[in-house]
């Protein structure tokens, strides 16, 4: 008889660049995948990611977008359906290592980083889920 292998649990990690394909029901579609939840792209590929709201969003939750800032010039965050200030905390901390950062709604964060990732730009997202349909 021989043993099946124990699935591994392991963080939600696609190791590549890519767009995003599609949003809404609380998750996203890239690469022929499918992730429920938030999501971060930045350069060394799409991490899922703990915020699940606005109020979420803190400087320990940009970690991943700090570490690679060398690589990162322009950061756009989805705050969901609707459009949310960046708080000052966190776009101070970006403008210090060099990123500017805008906040919009998800949908628009998705269709300008797919369109400045075509561009070959060094541009990173951060995408709150949102729970309708797109």
């Amino acid at each position: 008889m021989t043993e099946t292998p124990m699935v591994q649990i392991r963080d939600a990690h696609f190791p590549s660049r890519t767009p995003v394909d599609a949003y809404g029901n609380g998750g996203f579609r890239f690469a022929g995948m499918s992730h429920q939840g938030s999501i971060l792209c930045v350069p060394s590929g799409v991490y899922g990611w703990e915020p699940k709201t606005y109020a979420d969003l803190s400087l320990a939750a940009f970690e991943k977008v700090l570490e690679e800032f060398s690589d990162i010039e322009v950061l756009l965050i989805g705050t969901g359906v609707d459009l949310r200030p960046i708080p000052a905390e966190l776009k101070a901390a970006f403008r210090e290592v060099g990123i500017i950062s805008d906040s919009m709604s998800t949908g628009a964060a998705i269709r300008t980083f797919n369109v400045m990732l075509a561009e070959e730009r060094a541009v990173a997202t951060a995408l709150l889920a949102v729970d309708y349909e797109r």
